[in-house]
């Protein structure tokens, strides 16, 4: 129970800020990541070769 006397709790009070720079260069690098994947599914004998690696696992 949270009254007016006590202080709301943040979990993340303790954690250090993350720096902006690291942000926008994990957003940068998860969005290339995706750029290619999705790249690849325009290549059919990629995909080909990538079912048939798949089908051999079983």
């Amino acid at each position: 129970m949270n009254t007016a006397s006590e202080p709301a709790v943040n979990a993340s009070a303790g954690a250090p800020p993350v720096p902006r720079a690291l942000r926008w260069a994990a957003w940068l690098l998860a969005t290339l990541v995706c750029l290619l994947v999705f790249g690849m599914y325009t290549a059919p004998d990629f995909m080909v070769m990538l079912a048939d690696q798949m089908w051999a696992c079983f």
